[in-house]
């Protein structure tokens, strides 16, 4: 996994995924595959479509722990969105209308494998930066434990630890 700022405002997440990209692309489309690795919730697919994601990090973790005091508040958090790009299976954005800027997924097959690379725009402080930069590490941890058929044993765990590696890796 590598994580840079490439701008001011965006930060680029890059990691090789163990699934070949058709699969990567139904655990980012479908509702109830990303509901098990990020959040859950419908997406039209389609530029133009809407969408709405409901995170839930109890259903990220086999023993799931309580949410960390900074985080309580966003337990059940719905962002209602719109897709701005839709490339079966290569390229998928999405803005999340709530200020948290654009991610964009490009997916490029690497040897029977994926190589995922999460870009994501309009992060406009170090916090946010640092804060999406530790969640995408974090939810893609969650990831390649569904695609090895289990889970995380603690999302909160990981996120603690990609919000130390974020901390380090993005500039002051």
């Amino acid at each position: 996994m590598t994580l840079t700022q490439t701008a001011p405002d965006t930060i680029r997440v890059e990691r090789l995924i163990d699934a070949p990209p058709e699969t990567v692309w139904a655990y980012l489309v479908e509702d109830e595959k990303r509901g098990r690795w990020f959040a859950a919730g419908p997406l039209e697919p389609r530029v133009g479509g809407a969408l709405t994601f409901t995170f839930d990090h109890d259903n990220l973790s086999a023993n799931p722990v309580a949410y960390p005091e900074k985080y309580a508040a966003s337990k059940g958090f719905v962002s209602h969105g719109t897709v701005t790009a839709f490339d079966p299976p290569r390229l998928l954005a999405f803005e999340g209308g709530t200020g948290s800027g654009e991610a964009r997924f490009e997916l490029t097959p690497e040897e029977g494998k994926t190589r995922l690379v999460i870009i994501h725009s309009g992060l406009l402080t170090r916090g946010d930066r640092t804060g999406t930069a530790a969640g995408w590490i974090s939810h893609l941890d969650a990831l390649a434990a569904v695609l090895a058929g289990g889970q995380l044993p603690d999302f909160w765990a990981a996120h603690a630890k990609s919000e130390a590696a974020a901390e380090a890796a993005l500039p002051e």
